[in-house]
Protein backbone atom coordinates (compact mmCIF):
# COMPACT_ATOMS: atom_id res chain seq x y z
CA UNK A 1 0.00 0.00 0.00
CA UNK A 2 0.74 3.33 -0.54
CA UNK A 3 0.70 6.08 1.71
CA UNK A 4 -0.93 9.42 0.63
CA UNK A 5 -1.32 12.79 2.48
CA UNK A 6 -4.50 14.87 2.78
CA UNK A 7 -3.55 18.18 1.28
CA UNK A 8 -6.12 20.17 4.17
CA UNK A 9 -5.11 18.35 7.41
CA UNK A 10 -2.22 16.23 6.73
CA UNK A 11 -3.55 13.21 7.59
CA UNK A 12 -1.80 9.79 5.82
CA UNK A 13 -3.73 6.98 4.96
CA UNK A 14 -2.20 3.74 2.84
CA UNK A 15 -4.15 3.52 -0.32
CA UNK A 16 -3.96 0.95 -3.43
CA UNK A 17 -5.56 0.88 -6.29
CA UNK A 18 -7.22 -2.48 -8.14
CA UNK A 19 -8.72 -0.62 -11.07
CA UNK A 20 -9.57 3.30 -12.42
CA UNK A 21 -12.57 2.84 -10.11
CA UNK A 22 -11.54 0.79 -7.06
CA UNK A 23 -9.80 2.56 -4.32
CA UNK A 24 -8.73 0.44 -1.32
CA UNK A 25 -7.84 3.76 1.69
CA UNK A 26 -6.86 1.83 4.93
CA UNK A 27 -6.65 4.59 7.95
CA UNK A 28 -3.98 4.19 10.28
CA UNK A 29 -4.65 4.86 14.07
CA UNK A 30 -2.18 8.25 13.66
CA UNK A 31 -5.08 9.32 11.01
CA UNK A 32 -7.84 8.42 13.13
CA UNK A 33 -6.50 10.60 15.69
CA UNK A 34 -5.78 13.94 13.34
CA UNK A 35 -8.88 13.74 10.48
CA UNK A 36 -11.94 15.85 11.08
CA UNK A 37 -14.25 13.79 9.61
CA UNK A 38 -13.07 10.49 11.63
CA UNK A 39 -13.24 12.81 15.04
CA UNK A 40 -16.48 13.91 13.42
CA UNK A 41 -18.16 10.37 13.44
CA UNK A 42 -16.36 9.08 16.84
CA UNK A 43 -17.88 11.80 18.56
CA UNK A 44 -21.09 11.61 16.84
CA UNK A 45 -20.72 7.27 17.80
CA UNK A 46 -20.25 5.97 14.59
CA UNK A 47 -17.02 3.64 14.10
CA UNK A 48 -14.54 5.54 12.31
CA UNK A 49 -13.93 2.35 9.41
CA UNK A 50 -17.52 3.97 8.25
CA UNK A 51 -15.98 7.12 7.63
CA UNK A 52 -15.88 6.93 3.70
CA UNK A 53 -13.25 9.86 2.81
CA UNK A 54 -13.72 13.26 1.86
CA UNK A 55 -13.26 15.10 -1.11
CA UNK A 56 -9.59 16.85 -0.23
CA UNK A 57 -8.12 13.18 0.80
CA UNK A 58 -10.17 11.90 -2.70
CA UNK A 59 -7.92 14.59 -4.46
CA UNK A 60 -5.13 13.86 -2.97
CA UNK A 61 -5.32 10.16 -4.21
CA UNK A 62 -6.29 11.37 -8.02
CA UNK A 63 -3.37 13.71 -7.24
CA UNK A 64 -0.99 10.44 -6.75
CA UNK A 65 -2.04 8.42 -9.70
CA UNK A 66 -1.38 11.33 -12.31
CA UNK A 67 1.86 11.95 -11.04
CA UNK A 68 2.92 8.03 -10.75
CA UNK A 69 3.20 7.55 -6.95
CA UNK A 70 0.31 5.09 -6.86
CA UNK A 71 -0.04 3.00 -9.79
CA UNK A 72 -3.48 1.85 -11.44
CA UNK A 73 -2.71 -1.75 -12.77
CA UNK A 74 -3.17 -2.03 -16.72
CA UNK A 75 -4.65 -5.83 -17.20
CA UNK A 76 -7.64 -4.50 -15.67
Amino acid sequence: MTPVVCGECGTQVLCEKFSPAHTQVQWTDEAAAVCPRIAAAAGAGRPSGRVRSCEVLRAGIEAAVLAGRLEVPADV
